[in-house]
């Protein structure tokens, strides 16, 4: 593409920067700062991709999520209920908590012990999230869903087959 292809960016003494009403030259630049760990486009907007946004191992914050990260969070706070579920079925049954902090929170009552897990996993989960593009934050969730796995089958195994009659 010839230089006389591209449009000439507006000057201050244009007419489109008077009609607009801003100079560029005056505008401070965004760029020059990287962009923060919470903005205002975190959750809304923020359209944040293209060719500079392509490397997967960037190591920045990005205030763009795709539905892949949002899937496995969601996922992952899934898994939390059903633990807390499972938990609870087996203490009916009988069984009793190893987790002395799950034992604490269940001296508070059932609400106390669901909401507090929950919260924590939540807090857990949002800070994976904006972390997302750290190769540990991304390990520590791949991580946390395999372990939480491992004990949805285990509380799979103590419901239908352990006796706790």
């Amino acid at each position: 593409m010839n230089v006389s292809e591209h449009p000439a960016e507006p000057t201050s003494d244009s007419p489109e920067v008077a009609q607009k009403g801003w100079d560029p030259k005056t505008m401070p630049d965004r760029r020059k700062r990287p962009t923060p760990f919470l903005s205002r486009y975190s959750f809304f907007g923020g359209k944040r991709r293209g060719k500079d946004r392509s490397r997967k191992d960037d190591s920045t914050f990005v205030d763009l999520y795709s539905i892949r990260v949002w899937a496995a969070l969601s996922i992952f706070l899934v898994l939390n209920l059903l633990d807390a579920h499972f938990t609870l079925l087996y203490l009916i049954k009988g069984g009793e908590e190893a987790n002395p902090i799950a034992v604490m929170l269940m001296d508070g009552g059932i609400p106390v012990f669901v909401g507090v897990k929950s919260l924590g996993v939540g807090i857990g989960a949002a800070l994976f999230c904006i972390l997302k593009n750290f190769p540990n934050a991304r390990m520590g969730v791949a991580l946390a869903l395999l372990a939480y796995q491992v004990l949805l089958i285990y509380h799979l195994f103590l419901y239908f087959y352990a006796d706790l009659a």
